[in-house]
């Protein structure tokens, strides 16, 4: 899809060790953007997040055993710096988390957002969902919209 990707420097290796992709060409050691201190911290602890030029296209929390409201606060916590972001946010997970993950999108504390309730924005994706399109044969020549097609909201 062409995306350049951040990963938080913590996760790195453990990424690069899971995967049988060249992460090489596509990680990004500097994020190429101009936002304050406090959003900067922010962003650089988002689990995946990919950029398109200078931009931030889309941003990933991974939940697989860790508590989903950590990646939550971040999303919200973005949100909040950066109230003009318009930036698709999701939350990958299993699917046997698909229920508590949208029970957690949906809480008091996230509806009071200055934009609106974070479920209007952030959307959870499965695992199989990310399986399924990373079989797709000509994903290479997909976009990223691709994604809304899998995407579940907390409405």
């Amino acid at each position: 899809m062409g995306f350049k990707i951040w990963l938080p420097k913590s996760d790195r290796e453990r990424v690069k060790a899971a995967t049988s992709y060249d992460l090489s060409a596509t990680l990004v050691d500097i994020l190429p953007m101009n936002y304050n201190d406090a959003t900067i911290r922010t962003i650089e602890q988002i689990d995946v997040i990919w950029l398109r030029g200078r931009s931030i296209a889309r941003a990933f929390e991974i939940e697989h055993t860790t508590a989903i409201y950590s990646g939550l606060l971040r999303m919200a916590d973005l949100v909040a710096l950066q109230p003009d972001i318009n930036i698709p946010l999701h939350i990958v997970a299993p699917e046997a988390r698909q229920s508590i993950v949208l029970d957690q999108i949906r809480r008091p504390v996230f509806s009071l957002l200055e934009t609106g309730p974070l479920s209007e924005r952030c959307s959870l994706l499965t695992y199989a969902n990310i399986e399924e399109i990373a079989a797709k044969p000509d994903l290479v020549h997909m976009r990223d919209t691709v994604l809304d097609d899998y995407q579940v909201f907390a409405h």
